[in-house]
């Protein structure tokens, strides 16, 4: 059995979590693994999927697919580019994966959310929009109610 973390450690692995965190958020669009994440932080991937579900609430995998989630809806509302432009500009090589996905955190598919942005005016500052439209993590997406 390991020893829990002295305060100095666990002020290293946070900041090293952030950098990891800070990383997915400026390149989501690449194609990044737990693997590379840890290895650019000298960490384990085991060390580092638990290290950041404790510090975060949720897998690096998971976190990375709801920034891809949360900028394709942004490009979505901004309305120029279709479903499989936005799949791949936001990271994804699969049009499906990305639907499967957009639709578990969303709650409705791809094509749907953009068919609602392009009819609903954008009354909302931007910044308030984000907030609004934050995708819904692990499967917790409402149940579409009725237009």
């Amino acid at each position: 059995m390991s020893e829990p973390l002295v305060p100095a450690e666990r002020l290293r692995d946070l900041a090293l979590l952030r950098r990891v965190r800070d990383r997915m958020d400026r390149e989501f669009d690449q194609p990044l693994n737990v693997d590379a994440l840890a290895r650019d932080v000298h960490m384990s991937s085991g060390h580092l999927s638990r290290s950041f579900k404790a510090a975060y609430g949720e897998s690096p995998y998971s976190y990375l697919m709801t920034r891809r989630i949360e900028r394709a809806m942004a490009l979505f509302r901004r309305g120029d580019l279709s479903v499989t432009d936005v799949c791949f500009t936001v990271g994804f090589s699969s049009l499906g994966t990305f639907s499967t996905r957009f639709t578990e955190l969303v709650g409705m598919s791809p094509s749907e959310y953009r068919r609602r942005a392009e009819e609903s005016p954008a009354e909302l500052p931007s910044c308030v929009m984000k907030a609004v439209t934050r995708p819904v993590r692990n499967r917790e997406a409402p149940p579409l109610l009725p237009d």
